[in-house]
């Protein structure tokens, strides 16, 4: 379902920008393509008809955004990352041995380094 709207998407996408494209604005745009204006519609009819074929690209192109942004937020999980439980993480993770307290109380400062060894 979410390919087929994102495909929908994209073609309302490009007729969008084309309808934008073919309107007359004061410079005479990609819709005047020279020769008279006596065609098959005349300036005003034009006009009116890619004015309200935009304006239903438009509508078609933000219904099918708020669509999209519908499908991805049921899609996404509401767990969060800190949640995850350790036992997901299968039998290929390392298990690092702690030593008790016992054995880190009987160490003195006798014993342990107080410099880095020499190289």
């Amino acid at each position: 379902m979410n390919n087929i709207i994102l495909t929908i998407h994209l073609i309302l996408a490009l007729l969008l920008i084309s309808a934008v494209l073919m309107q007359r604005s004061e410079g005479g745009g990609l819709g005047s393509t020279g020769g008279s204006d006596g065609g098959l519609m005349s300036g005003r009819s034009a006009a009116t008809a890619m004015t309200k074929l935009t304006w239903f690209f438009a509508a078609a192109f933000l219904t099918t955004s708020i669509s999209l942004t519908i499908i991805a937020a049921n899609n996404s999980k509401k767990n969060s990352i800190i949640n995850l439980e350790s036992s997901d993480q299968g039998e290929n993770s390392i298990q690092i041995p702690l030593p008790n307290t016992d054995t880190l109380n009987s160490i003195t400062t006798q014993e342990s380094p107080t410099l880095p060894p020499p190289e």
